[in-house]
């Protein structure tokens, strides 16, 4: 599977322990509120804010810390300023990482990312310097098992899906961003499954790892993404399935 289908599969695994520790809340709380400063309180004018409250229920946040992050990013409570960055690097072999961070320091976070690359064997790069490699896109899996392919791809293509791809296991779907929202719709409408429903940045070209390799981006990943400040990570690696089964029966 490729890269940022691949890792998405991960990490919604690992909320559910995220979710549990309360960790994950407070990285929703926080892009919520970043959402809200930027286009408004109103998420049905504001796509960014609806996707963010989207993400929060789905981790079962408490409705009223929604309604409070909503407020803090508005202003209508006091809280602590948050800045979007974009931070961009190499893991190992070159792999290219972009890091989307919420901070209230842009330096200490800086330092801290840097500190991460460095120990894990890739580093910190300026800004621009993966950035041309991904696009932002609509991204859902769909289990292989789920439904017909004629008939998803029928679904999904008339709803706006750009491409729909069997990988592994499961279908890839990609859309526009314009295209998610009525995408993500139609696919619940039609009770179809779906393991990744996200905003997610799809590189152009993927760097096929070996088995130590793929450990080393891995372990890169799940690093910076348990980093307070960090809100989502992507890369454009891909391990074959062979190996990530071999990878998973080992840990």
């Amino acid at each position: 599977m490729s890269g940022h289908s691949h890792w998405a599969g991960i990490r919604y695994k690992k909320a559910a322990l995220d979710a549990k520790r309360g960790r994950l809340w407070s990285k929703l709380a926080r892009n919520i509120i970043a959402a809200a400063k930027t286009g408004g309180g109103d998420p049905a004018a504001n796509l960014s804010l609806r996707y963010a409250i989207d993400k929060a229920k789905d981790a079962n946040m408490p409705k009223d810390s929604i309604e409070k992050a909503v407020k803090r990013g508005t202003g209508a409570l006091e809280g602590a300023h948050y800045e979007e960055i974009t931070y961009e690097g190499y893991g190992c072999h070159g792999v290219a990482v972009m890091c989307e961070v919420l901070t209230d320091n842009r330096n200490r976070t800086a330092g801290e990312l840097r500190h991460i690359f460095e120990k894990k064997g890739g580093s910190l790069g300026a800004a621009g310097c993966v950035a041309w490699m991904f696009k932002k896109k609509g991204l859902f899996t769909v289990p292989a098992h789920a439904v017909q392919e004629d008939n998803l791809m029928d679904i999904a293509i008339d709803a706006g899906a750009d491409d729909v791809e069997l990988t592994d296991d499961a279908y890839e779907i990609t859309c526009s961003l314009e295209n998610y929202e009525n995408l993500k719709k139609t696919l619940k409408e039609n009770e179809i499954e779906t393991k990744v429903a996200e905003i997610s940045q799809v590189p152009s070209s993927y760097i096929t790892l070996d088995k130590d390799a793929s450990r080393k981006i891995l372990d890169l990943m799940e690093t910076l993404e348990d980093h307070d400040d960090v809100q989502n990570v992507y890369a454009n690696f891909d391990i074959p399935p062979e190996t990530l089964k071999q990878i998973e029966a080992e840990n």
